[in-house]
């Protein structure tokens, strides 16, 4: 359906319907017809620019007008050795279709299913009665989102070198998807009618602490060539271990003993990490092994300690870390007691973020790092000591997984639990496989991570029903792990990882 015809039939019809009368009838044979016309359109100019005719030939039957309008604006470019200058499908054209059928689904069949009473997002908390929101019509925005959509799908399909604007466009969808998601839920809400973003915000940087503290973990492993897939068991057992410090010596009262507990909390991921380095490098272990050796031995170790000492000594729970305020920034307007009030290993996880970047991509010790993982055979014939490299990097990372250990148990909530880390270990090092093994790609991939999370609360707060049915809280639940999935099988692009990255190393004699 071409795109300036839908939005006059949209605006001047209120609920279309799929099936009826003779005249609904004739006008779909009628848009049925201008899309086999504009197909046809779109294969003879593709002829006559040299583009391949299949390929716009299909995209014009799906996306008649913005294709065309794609292709018209092109110029004639040659031709190449086989004579034929076209697009095959790859990852980012499929992506772009992806776009393009939502953007068809949103227009015909989710926007007229929605309501067009005024729904709001807020930016503040409400005082007085008043609050800083913007209002809007969920019918409405989800049209405009699935035209937007429609119009990133043309683009998807620009010829080779202009790769980088289809990949532009496609983030741009991904990021509209977020206010579109919450719009659709608001229209859905049995009980609300507004929803405040800022909190959502501060709720998304919160929870994603720990899967990026996770993420730094695996990157200072990976990076040296020793995969860690016991990123879970390190958080857990520091979780456990330091927790127990704190409830049996501190009573799980006293801030002073609440600090040492953490810090017992970053020694324990420590030592979870050497034994994972000493399987891999010492006794050659398969790497994957060890690290699921190291989650198993982590859960038994954190059960055994929670039923025989944590709940024998009487103190399951505490006191948290308190919040600061940073000065000056929390009298920010509207963000500013939001976001920068919050407690000390949330604000210590954007330094651990910022000093792995500074070390392993502004140091001589980084560039050692990244080489051992590279080629550790080259890294040797100059002079660097592989082992005692790889043993300190994966060290480092254990010290980090230990401070997200200490997040769980003392800073999130105060008292531990059975497998409280709830896979979100794995969850860290699928962000570092979304980051493609960089500091701030991991951190970025983290921050999805933790607003899948944010968000799958927010729905479940506010009653989203569907067709008069509530959804199941266990749906919202596995929101994060739903993105997981996405990621991992590669929707941003392949993703590679350091060449010698699970290779047993031997020095030469």
């Amino acid at each position: 359906m071409t795109g300036p015809l839908a939005f006059a039939l949209l605006q001047t019809v209120e609920e279309p319907e799929i099936s009826g009368s003779d005249g609904n009838f004739m006008v779909y044979l009628l848009i049925a017809a201008v899309v086999v016309a504009i197909a046809f359109g779109n294969r003879a100019l593709a002829r006559s620019r040299r583009r391949d005719q299949s390929t716009w030939y299909w995209l014009g039957v799906v996306f008649p007008i913005v294709s065309l309008a794609v292709l018209a604006a092109l110029p004639t470019v040659p031709e190449d050795d086989e004579g034929v200058v076209g697009r095959r499908f790859g990852r980012r054209q499929i992506v772009g279709v992806i776009f393009g059928i939502l953007g068809i689904l949103m227009v015909f069949l989710l926007a007229p299913a929605l309501t067009d009473q005024i729904r709001a997002f807020a930016f503040e908390p409400p005082k007085f009665g008043e609050q800083l929101q913007w209002g809007f019509s969920p019918r409405i925005l989800v049209r405009i989102v699935g035209f937007l959509y429609w119009i990133v799908a043309g683009v998807s399909f620009l010829p080779k070198g202009r790769d980088r604007v289809a990949m532009i466009a496609q983030v741009v969808a991904a990021v509209v998807a977020i206010p579109t998601i919450l719009a659709i839920a608001l229209a859905l809400s049995a009980t609300a009618t507004n929803t405040n973003v800022i909190i959502l915000l501060d709720q998304s940087l919160f929870l994603a602490t720990p899967v990026a503290l996770g993420a730094m973990t695996g990157l200072w492993s990976e990076r040296v060539g020793i995969i860690n897939i016991g990123i879970e068991g390190m958080m857990l057992g520091a979780a456990g271990v330091g927790f127990m410090t704190y409830a049996l010596l501190g009573n799980a009262s006293s801030v002073p003993w609440m600090w040492i507990g953490i810090f017992v909390a970053v020694l324990t991921g420590g030592l979870l990490a050497m034994l994972l380095a000493v399987l891999a490098i010492r006794f050659k272990v398969d790497q994957i092994v060890g690290g699921v050796v190291i989650n198993i031995f982590a859960l038994g170790l954190t059960g055994f300690l929670r039923s025989q000492v944590i709940v024998p000594s009487g103190h399951t729970d505490g006191f948290a870390t308190p919040d600061i305020a940073i000065p000056l920034l929390n009298r920010i307007p509207i963000v500013g007691d939001t976001l920068f009030t919050g407690p000390p290993l949330y604000y210590l996880m954007y330094l651990v973020v910022f000093m792995t970047w500074l070390v392993m991509f502004r140091t001589a010790w980084g560039l050692r790092v990244r080489s051992c993982g590279e080629n550790p055979h080259a890294a040797e014939t100059v002079g660097i000591n592989v082992i005692k490299t790889r043993y300190l990097s994966v060290l480092v990372g254990g010290f980090i997984a230990g401070l997200a250990g200490a997040w769980y148990s003392m800073e999130s909530t105060s008292g531990f639990e059975d497998n409280m880390t709830s896979g979100f270990g794995f969850i860290a090092l699928a962000a570092m496989i979304f980051g493609k093994w960089t500091p701030w790609g991991a951190f970025g991939g983290a921050m999805l991570f933790g607003f899948a999370r944010a968000l799958g609360s927010r729905l479940q707060f506010l009653n989203v029903e569907v067709a008069g049915f509530s959804i199941p809280s266990e749906f919202f639940q596995a929101v994060p792990f739903i993105v997981t999935l996405v990621v991992v099988a590669g929707a941003l692009g392949r993703a590679i990882p350091p060449a010698a990255e699970g290779q047993a190393f031997e020095p030469s004699k």
